[in-house]
């Protein structure tokens, strides 16, 4: 699972995702890439769960970029605790990811088969994504 090797604080203010992602909104790396339509957190494990469902249905053929990085922590409260002794524990670690971010890059293979790939991992992620291709992003 990806994790911080090590941060300042451990826990963090819980933020607002109001706006567009101003940075890693092209593709920079690969042919095609899964971009965010709407604001969330991306778990770790959504993040692994869908670079597998990527890397299996490309059987060793080209390359995967993971462009989003679970650097925030999410911290929770034991069940059935009472009401105020502070904020919670972390207990995960999420990316935010803003509309426009490139979530993941795809190079080396013919077209149908990056975009099944790219579906497959559309599928394992909480946010609303669409399929872009490096020629189309450019131009608009």
């Amino acid at each position: 699972m990806l994790s911080p090797k090590r941060v300042r604080f451990r826990k963090q203010h819980k933020g607002r995702m109001k706006g567009k992602a101003l940075r890693g909104n092209t593709l920079v790396f690969g042919e095609y890439g899964l971009q965010a339509t709407a604001c969330g957190y991306i778990t770790n494990r959504q993040i692994e769960a869908a670079r597998i469902a990527i890397s299996r249905k490309m059987k060793r053929g080209g390359n995967v970029w993971i462009k989003i990085f679970p650097d925030k922590s999410l911290t929770r409260k034991p069940a059935e605790v009472r009401m105020g002794g502070g904020k919670g524990s972390p207990e995960s670690w999420v990316a935010v990811v803003r509309p426009g971010r490139i979530l993941f890059e795809v190079a080396g293979l013919e077209e149908s088969v990056s975009k099944e790939a790219l579906e497959l991992a559309r599928h394992k992620l909480p946010v609303k994504t669409k399929i872009v291709k490096k020629e189309t992003l450019q131009n608009a």
